[in-house]
């Protein structure tokens, strides 16, 4: 194993690059080098399909500990469960999934979730331009998920803000110092508020996840009640909110699969291929607990590696035309919602929610909702990705 060289290293790659526009360079990297260490990252990104999924699936190699990740500095120096392996991780997932059982899903947060679009469906403008970022998908994403994690007074403007703040706190592999500042500001209020709610609950538990931990058998610390629900925060707003707005955009840019999908009623064909096109979630890392080869190249004991979903979403092993959107392509399986243990809590939450019920409202609702202009539609993320707005004109 010792023998085989390291990865190639690339200097030119920059952290604003891949904020901007990475495919083009998954696709070069997929071509030409799906092992690659790339500097201003500081980890060996993997952009195959196989490879991503191998590291997902096989933690006792690649561990979700990774030493260096903005995450933990940005979690008020708490390790959360996301970069915990084993019964470690275990323990404190299953202490916060009672909240998300599909049993839950179908009799509390579906209801709930149906109620909320109408409300926001009714209070959007029409025959006017306005954005669907700021008036729907956002606002809607922070509200359900107050709920469903047992924060029901939290404001849709602090959910959204906070998730903001952590997201862009944990996906700062520059180690710009304003992140950190943001999120270090953010946790005295986000433990208020918890601790309030967790009080609260003590008396009056529901089938939040804040009740399921407050009242689990095997209770967790509480500095870890704080770590899961603000990691919720974090990734549990973003990939409703993106999901809805990539679907959307899919949708209306290609008309015909939409009138198609309108007359199936499949419009859990439009959400999975959103997420596949443009995952929520587009990198996580792992860090290397021995030598290991991956596609002949060494990766040392102690390397991070960087599993890319986004750009093994476009494989073209696995899907012709990757870069494009279409309901209709042959079934394949991506990563959007990772693999292995560290597979989304919340995946069948959402499944239910933006496909099931969001979609087929809004075009039941608008029928003939039309972009004001796709090329005005901006696309920003490295780690997470999605439009950061939406104008539309609904009629």
């Amino acid at each position: 194993m010792l023998d085989q060289a390291r990865a190639p290293i690339d200097e030119t790659i920059t952290i604003e690059q891949l904020t901007n526009d990475p495919y083009p360079i998954y696709k070069r990297l997929r071509a030409e080098a799906p092992v690659l260490r790339v500097a201003s990252v500081g980890r060996t990104l993997l952009t195959k399909a196989a490879d991503t999924k191998y590291v997902k699936d096989t933690p006792e190699v690649f561990s979700s500990d990774d030493p260096n990740t903005p995450m933990y500095r940005a979690y008020n120096d708490t390790q959360t469960l996301m970069r915990k392996d084993g019964p470690d991780h275990r323990r404190e997932r299953m202490a916060m999934a009672a909240a998300f059982a599909p049993k839950n899903i179908e009799k509390i947060w579906v209801p709930a979730y149906t109620a909320m679009v109408t409300e926001f469906l009714d209070s959007l403008p029409k025959d006017e331009p306005v954005d669907l970022f700021p008036m729907l998908a956002g606002p809607l994403s922070a509200r359900i998920l107050a709920h469903c994690l047992g924060m029901p007074r939290a404001t849709d403007r602090e959910m959204q803000d906070w998730s903001q703040i952590l997201i862009d706190g944990a996906g700062n592999f520059g180690w710009a110092d304003e992140p950190f500042r943001r999120t270090d500001e953010i946790h005295p209020a986000i433990d208020a508020m918890v601790a309030k709610e967790a009080e609260r609950l003590r008396t009056e538990p529901d089938a939040s996840a804040l009740s399921a931990m407050v009242h689990a058998k095997n209770q967790i610390q509480w500095s870890q009640v704080l770590a899961n629900i603000k990691i919720a925060i974090g990734g549990g707003i973003n990939e409703p909110r993106d999901s809805i707005t990539t679907a959307l955009f899919g949708l209306l840019t290609n008309l015909d699969q939409l009138d198609e999908i309108k007359r199936s009623g499949d419009y859990m064909l439009a959400f999975d291929e959103a997420v596949r096109w443009v995952a929520p979630i587009q990198a996580s890392s792992r860090r290397v607990t021995e030598d290991t080869v991956i596609r002949g190249c060494f990766i040392p004991k102690g390397d991070v590696v960087m599993t890319i979903q986004a750009s093994a979403n476009h494989d073209e092993e696995l899907f012709e035309d990757g870069h494009l959107f279409n309901c209709f392509r042959a079934k394949a399986p991506h990563q959007a919602f990772g693999s292995g243990p560290h597979h989304c809590l919340g995946a069948h939450l959402a499944r239910n929610t933006v496909g099931r019920i969001l979609l087929p409202m809004f075009f039941e609702r608008f029928p003939n909702a039309r972009l004001v202009d796709p090329d005005q539609v901006v696309w920003r993320g490295f780690g997470f990705r999605g439009p950061i707005n939406l104008p539309v004109v609904l009629n």
